[in-house]
C-alpha cells in the first residue's frame, strides 16, 4: 500500500535508466516527503537510543555506527523498505521479481573521523545474480564536511574484485578494503530526504565526519533479485522480504511475510 503523504512515488526516465547504467549510479531527489522525513528521523533515533551509546574511537565500526534490521523497530522504515518508492526503482533496474536483503541504519556521528575504505558491497556479501541495489537514503544533509559517501563512476563495469581473507579476518569482521584511484573518485552530496542507490560493483567510500556539530545519519536499504544466492555460503538462498514479483524459494516466500 502506497503511502502518499511519506514517499515521493516515481518512475526512472529513459535518461536516468541510460546515465545508471553506464555510471553506475544515481541521486533521486526528495523521494521522502517533509512528514517522512520527520517520522523517519524519529523512529530511528528513538530504535538507536535503546540500543547504542555515543561514539566511543575504541569501539568497532559496527558497535559505532549500525543498527541493523532498522525496519524491525522503525514502522515508517518498514514501510519504505517494504512498499515505498525504491520497490519500484529496484524492479526497473532488477526485474520484475524483487526481495529486501539488507537494512540498517548508517549512523557517522559528530566526532567518528574514521574513514570507511574503498570497497564493493558486493565484497561483504556477494550474491548472484549480480545485479543488486544498493539504496543509501540521507536522513540528514550529507556532504564532505560530515562524511559523505565518495564512488568512482563507471567502476561498476570492472566486475567482482576478488579480496583474500583468512579465517582470523572473516571471523574479525575485518574490512575488505581494495585499490582504487581518489583522483577519480566523486563526492555524493545529498540533502536530507534525497536517495543514492548504486550498483551493487560500485568502488565507494566515505571519510570520517570531521563536523563539530553535524552528524551524518544514513538509511541503507539493499535490493536483489527474489531468487538471489549468497555465493559465500554454500549458494543458499539470501533471504530477505519478497517486496514484488514471486520466488523458487519457498524460505524466501515466507520470510518476513506477515512482519
Amino acid at each position: 500500500m502506497k503511502s502518499e503523504s511519506l514517499f515521493n512515488y516515481k518512475t526512472l526516465s529513459g535518461e536516468e535508466l541510460t546515465f545508471f547504467n553506464e555510471n553506475g549510479y544515481l541521486i533521486i531527489k526528495s523521494i521522502l516527503k517533509p512528514e517522512g522525513l520527520v517520522q523517519m528521523q524519529q523512529e530511528c533515533m528513538d530504535a538507536w537510543g535503546k540500543e547504542k551509546e555515543t561514539f566511543d574511537p575504541n569501539k568497532s565500526w559496527l558497535q559505532n555506527a549500525l543498527l541493523i534490521n532498522i525496519h524491525h523497530q522503525a514502522t515508517t522504515v518498514k514501510e519504505y523498505y517494504f512498499s515505498g518508492p525504491l520497490v519500484e526503482i529496484a524492479s526497473e533496474i532488477i526485474g520484475p521479481n524483487i526481495k529486501g536483503a539488507t537494512s540498517q541504519l548508517t549512523f557517522k556521528m559528530k566526532g567518528n573521523t574514521k574513514p570507511f575504505g574503498w570497497h564493493q558491497d558486493n565484497g561483504y556479501g556477494e550474491l548472484e545474480p549480480y545485479n543488486a541495489l544498493t539504496t543509501l537514503t540521507a536522513l540528514d544533509d550529507t556532504d564532505r564536511g560530515n562524511g559523505c559517501l565518495w564512488l568512482i563512476p563507471g567502476s561498476h563495469k570492472k566486475g567482482q574484485i576478488r579480496v583474500e581473507q583468512n579465517e582470523a579476518q572473516k571471523k574479525s569482521g575485518a574490512e575488505i578494503i581494495v585499490d582504487a584511484d581518489d583522483s577519480l573518485a566523486v563526492p555524493m552530496e545529498m540533502k536530507a530526504g534525497d536517495v543514492l542507490i548504486f550498483n551493487c560493483w560500485m568502488l565507494h567510500k566515505s571519510d570520517g565526519n570531521i563536523s563539530d556539530s553535524r552528524d551524518r545519519r544514513i538509511l541503507f536499504l539493499r535490493y536483489a533479485d527474489a531468487d538471489a544466492i549468497e555465493v559465500y555460503n554454500g549458494g543458499k538462498p539470501r533471504l530477505g522480504r519478497l517486496v514484488k514479483g514471486k520466488t523458487k524459494f519457498k524460505e524466501v516466500e515466507e520470510f518476513e511475510a506477515n512482519l
